[in-house]
């Protein structure tokens, strides 16, 4: 099926369900769209989307309902509560959640799909806003085959590529797995950055020396440029990776993984929130590392 033959409802259009959104509607979407944010909304609209008047009454006309949302709890309350959008949806329609919540919520929410006949596929993204926005965001699917494959379309509009994982939740232990790497590098390089300049490093020789170091990765190259510039602009917040990094930490727990080095990750941007730090971007820490070990701005 093409993505023009399909009726698409899309629940959060913010800082990733916005732009994500937009190029589903650039690629020839028939997009109807609601967020809490009547500017969010406006923004989709503005492109072609229609506007809807809440999520069940999207949820009520679409053959894929697409949500892109903040945390496990509006996850459970737009699928199976008091408001939720799983009464009203038609038996064969598929759900597509491309946010990041815990396995444990998503086990609630199979459950509840598959007593309604509705297909439900996980498709979390790998990448910042400024991938979604250039449409080249890493997607991870997992679910019913026959629901990734009718969704493919959705995600050639908004991802570089997409990867089908299984039929259950393998989608959403790769998506904490993939930010594990990423919290833990992000950490690891806000101490090695500080202690080069305790050491008396110069700071952008140090970044242009680590870019084509053995320990370079895609991670810290596309940082080394606003590090060099000290820019902490968000692309993606501290606070969003603490939220990230206790569903990691839980998730581990839960399946008895020890997780002695997420444990240290969710400790120091934690830290970093108490700093003031919690709405810039996660390089922060760094500053919050520099302040303790007594160095000022470079």
């Amino acid at each position: 099926m093409s993505l023009d033959t399909l009726n698409i409802g899309w629940i959060g259009a913010g800082k990733m369900g916005g732009p994500m959104s937009r190029n589903v509607v650039a690629a020839g979407g028939a997009v109807t769209v609601f967020d809490p944010v009547a500017e969010n909304v406006a923004d989709v609209v503005a492109v072609g989307a229609q506007a809807g008047e809440s999520n069940r009454a999207l949820a009520d006309a679409s053959d894929v309902v697409v949500s892109m949302i903040p945390n496990d709890a509006v996850f459970r309350a737009i699928t199976i509560g008091d408001e939720g959008v799983f009464e009203v949806m038609k038996a064969g329609s598929v759900f597509l959640d491309m946010s990041t919540v815990s396995p444990e919520v998503s086990a609630e929410v199979e459950a509840a799909a598959q007593a309604s006949d509705i297909a439900y596929l996980r498709a979390p993204v790998s990448g910042s806003t400024a991938l979604a926005e250039a449409g080249n965001l890493t997607i991870m699917a997992s679910g019913p085959h026959g629901a990734y494959e009718l969704c493919v379309p959705l995600f050639d509009a908004m991802g570089a590529q997409s990867f089908y994982l299984g039929n259950s939740d393998q989608a959403r232990y790769l998506k904490l797995v993939v930010n594990l790497l990423v919290g833990t590098t992000g950490a690891v390089l806000a101490e090695a950055l500080t202690l080069g300049r305790k050491g008396g490093l110069e700071w952008g020789q140090m970044l242009d020396v680590i870019g084509v170091s053995a320990a370079a990765s895609p991670y810290i190259q596309y940082n080394l440029a606003p590090l060099k510039a000290r820019d902490f602009t968000a692309l993606f917040t501290t606070e969003q990776m603490v939220k990230d990094s206790r569903l990691i930490c839980d998730a581990g727990k839960a399946t008895g993984v020890p997780m002695a080095i997420g444990d240290a990750m969710l400790a120091m941007f934690e830290e970093t929130i108490a700093a003031g730090y919690g709405a810039e971007n996660l390089t922060a820490a760094i500053k919050m590392l520099e302040s303790k070990a007594g160095l000022g701005e470079v």
